[in-house]
């Protein structure tokens, strides 16, 4: 479930919420007791595992680099 952060214009103290993508939008109440809350723009970076993709072989191999398009 994906998590939510929202700041309490009240108090200013920034949390977070897990909720479902429907509610994403509904208001969301500050642990304190404040009602007037806004969501917070969040930025996600999304990394792969690291690993470089294969070489391309030097000469050979596949149909135009193996000479088989005679």
């Amino acid at each position: 479930m994906p998590r939510y952060e929202y700041r309490c214009r009240a108090c200013g103290d920034t949390f977070e919420l897990s909720r479902p993508m429907s509610e994403s939008s509904a208001p969301a109440d500050c642990p304190q007791g404040h009602a007037d809350t806004v969501k917070l723009l969040s930025t996600v970076a999304v990394t792969g595992s690291g690993a470089a993709a294969p070489p391309a072989p030097a000469s050979g191999g596949g149909c135009c680099g193996g000479g088989c398009c005679g």
